[in-house]
């Protein structure tokens, strides 16, 4: 689920790409599947998770489709920004069930498309 405003005039497709590409990520039926999941990370994948863990690839495919989440992660506040030709950042928040981050995310452009290249969340608190 995500509050994302209707489609910006001004956005690029390459933006629209990653945008499409990070909801899916978060989507059950995605994080089911070790080859849906990791079809859209980048082979060179690395994060640095809330927990401040940093993650390859291969990890990161292995943990999060072991335990499935049953429910949608909710985002707001998604933005993107073209870097270069074939680079966009994403930042955004997440809430999973009261569990809170900010969000940065690397998409780069490849030769099967935009997988994600690195990623970065960290947990926040209204206070």
């Amino acid at each position: 689920m995500t509050d994302r405003a209707p489609t910006d005039p001004t956005r690029t497709p390459a933006v629209e790409a990653a945008v499409e590409g990070e909801l899916r990520l978060l989507d059950p039926e995605v994080r089911a599947s070790p080859e849906l999941f990791g079809a859209l990370l980048h082979p060179e994948f690395t994060e640095i998770g809330a927990s401040g863990r940093r993650w390859d690839r291969a990890s990161i495919v292995e943990v999060l489709t072991a335990d499935p989440v049953g429910r949608p992660t909710t985002t707001s506040r998604m933005r993107g920004v073209q870097l270069a030709d074939d680079l966009v950042q994403l930042t955004f928040d997440t809430d999973d069930n009261g569990r809170r981050a900010h969000r940065s995310s690397l998409w780069r452009r490849t030769e099967v498309g935009w997988r994600l290249w690195f990623h970065q969340g960290t947990l926040f608190h209204d206070d």
